[in-house]
């Protein structure tokens, strides 16, 4: 198998503390904070980039859902994301990857 056929999805590290723990309860509270994005005016076409926070839902979700909102006009057309973000259980320097 090589690594773009191998699941990408690893179990919940932080679940029932930084977001709901129950997938049907995350689902939806993740479809409401998208319901809740107020239309933001920008340029045609949508952005190559975001910028995203990461916390407990509570936290930031709102400020996410929007970000990704953005990202709407492009569902369907993009084929590849990329993620980065901060390594919490181990010392990292540099760039980690699976």
């Amino acid at each position: 198998m090589s690594f773009s056929q191998q699941p990408q999805v690893r179990p919940p590290a932080v679940a029932r503390l930084f977001y709901p723990g129950d997938p049907r309860s995350l689902a939806d509270e993740v479809a409401a904070y998208l319901d809740q994005t107020e239309e933001t005016p920008i340029a045609p076409g949508f952005p190559k980039a975001v910028i995203v926070p990461h916390a407990g839902y509570i936290y930031s979700g709102p400020v996410a859902a929007s970000a990704f909102d953005l990202l709407r006009p492009a569902r369907g057309i993009v084929k590849r994301v990329v993620i980065l973000g901060p390594c919490h259980r181990v010392p990292v320097w540099g760039l980690a990857l699976p």
